[in-house]
């Protein structure tokens, strides 16, 4: 059988749908069954592109809790004194929890409980750290194992930022503007047993 050819925008829209990984098969119709069906088929191809209008602007779904499970584990701060460590729980219920110890001179000098939840408009880190108010931060950006949570209207830090650097390596950033202007601390972590935090 001769079919004809696609369209440029049929060819187009069928390009862009590979593009994001769907696969549909367009039939190009003859002019003559193209005009006998025309009244049908408007309404139909109408709703078709309707439909995957989504699938051809890529996936617009919030990341997920479990797109964080690679902070699960225990982190000791490279290079500092024994206890300085940083705990991540399994993501469950739509939640991580967190917590982290300061460590000098053999005192707990500072700690923090964290969370990192799931609301309506997406996941949200929550701060609670010793001697300061409770502050949260909205995910900003997740891609290939680095999340940004932002709040721009908090004194500092405005930014939190984990970047998985491999298996067994985490790096922990804060940034953000102080009356000194832009400052950030790196906060360097290695994974160990949990039981040795």
């Amino acid at each position: 059988m001769n079919m004809p050819k696609l369209s440029k925008s049929a060819r187009r829209f069928k390009t862009a749908l590979a593009e994001q990984g769907h696969e549909i098969d367009v039939v190009a119709l003859s002019d003559s069954t193209r005009t006998a069906q025309d009244d049908v088929m408007k309404p139909l191809s109408l709703l078709l592109t309707l439909m995957l209008a989504g699938a051809v602007s890529g996936d617009d779904s919030l990341p997920a809790i479990d797109d964080l499970a690679w902070l699960t584990g225990c982190w000791a701060a490279d290079g500092a004194e024994l206890g300085n460590t940083e705990q991540w729980m399994a993501p469950a219920g739509g939640s991580m929890l967190g917590m982290a110890r300061v460590v000098r001179d053999g005192r707990m000098v500072a700690y923090e409980f964290t969370r990192i939840v799931t609301t309506d408009d997406g996941l949200v880190f929550i701060a609670s750290p010793s001697g300061q108010e409770t502050a949260e931060f909205a995910l900003k950006q997740l891609r290939d194992k680095i999340v940004t949570f932002e709040n721009p209207d908090h004194d500092f830090p405005q930014r939190i930022i984990y970047r998985m650097v491999d298996s067994n390596n985490l790096q922990g950033r804060i940034e953000g503007v102080t009356s000194d202007g832009e400052a950030h601390i790196e906060f360097p972590l290695s994974r160990i047993a949990c039981d040795k935090s």
